[in-house]
C-alpha cells in the first residue's frame, strides 16, 4: 500500500495493465453488479438538473423507470446510486448502433449539452474508492467482465493508473496524481 495525503492506494494500481476494450466487453460494467453507480450528493443533484439534456438518448423503458424510481435511489447498503432497469442495467445507459452499452450522460457531455461527464465512480472504474472517516482506500476491482481490458492494457503496456489518469485527477487533483506517478516509479522498482 502507498499513502498519499488522505488516500491509501493498493499496489495493484501500479502493477496491473488495463485499457477498456468496448468492442469486446460491450459496456458490461453498466449492466453487471448488484446496485447502480455510486453517486455523491452533488452528482445526484446535477443528474436531476441536467436530465433533460440526456433523456433524449434513453429508451422509453428507462425513462419510465426513472419516473417511477427517481433520478437517484438509496440501495440496500444505504448508498446513493443510479436507478436500475430490471434490477440490472443502469437507467442512464443505452445501446449504440454497434450494440455497445453507453452512458447517456457522457454522450450529452461530449455533445456539449452538459458540463457533467458522468458519475466519478463510473469514470474511475475498475478502480473503486471506499471512503472512510479519515482516509480513502483506492483499490483495483478485478472482474471477469474486464478480462478484455486487461488483455488490451497488456498489449499496449498501459498501466491501470495511467489509463485512469483523467478521472484520478478529477477526483484528487493534479498534485496528488504527480505524487502517484512518483510512487509508481518507486513501487515498480521493488517488483
Amino acid at each position: 500500500m502507498v499513502e498519499i495525503g488522505q488516500t491509501l492506494i493498493s499496489d495493484d494500481i501500479f502493477e496491473e495493465y488495463f485499457m477498456c476494450d468496448l468492442l469486446k466487453c460491450k459496456g458490461a460494467c453498466c449492466i453487471e453488479g448488484d446496485s447502480g453507480a455510486f453517486l455523491n450528493d452533488g452528482e445526484a443533484v446535477t443528474i436531476e438538473q441536467d436530465y433533460q439534456f440526456f433523456k433524449i438518448y434513453l429508451p422509453e423503458k428507462h425513462i419510465e423507470e426513472i419516473k417511477k424510481q427517481g433520478y437517484s435511489i438509496i440501495d440496500n447498503d444505504g448508498d446513493l446510486v443510479t436507478p436500475l432497469v430490471n434490477n440490472r442495467q443502469c437507467a442512464y445507459s443505452f445501446y449504440d448502433e454497434k450494440g455497445i452499452l453507453k452512458c447517456s450522460i457522457e454522450k450529452a457531455y461530449f455533445e456539449g449539452k452538459t458540463n457533467f461527464r458522468k458519475p466519478v465512480s463510473c469514470h474511475l472504474f475498475p478502480i473503486r474508492i471506499t471512503e472512510y472517516e479519515s482516509f480513502d482506500a483506492v483499490n483495483y476491482q478485478e472482474l471477469s467482465i474486464c478480462k478484455s481490458g486487461r488483455i488490451c492494457g497488456s498489449s499496449h503496456k498501459l498501466l491501470l493508473f495511467k489509463f485512469l489518469q483523467e478521472p484520478l485527477i478529477r477526483k484528487y487533483g493534479n498534485e496528488w496524481f504527480t505524487e502517484l506517478e512518483i510512487a509508481s516509479k518507486y513501487t515498480r522498482k521493488k517488483l
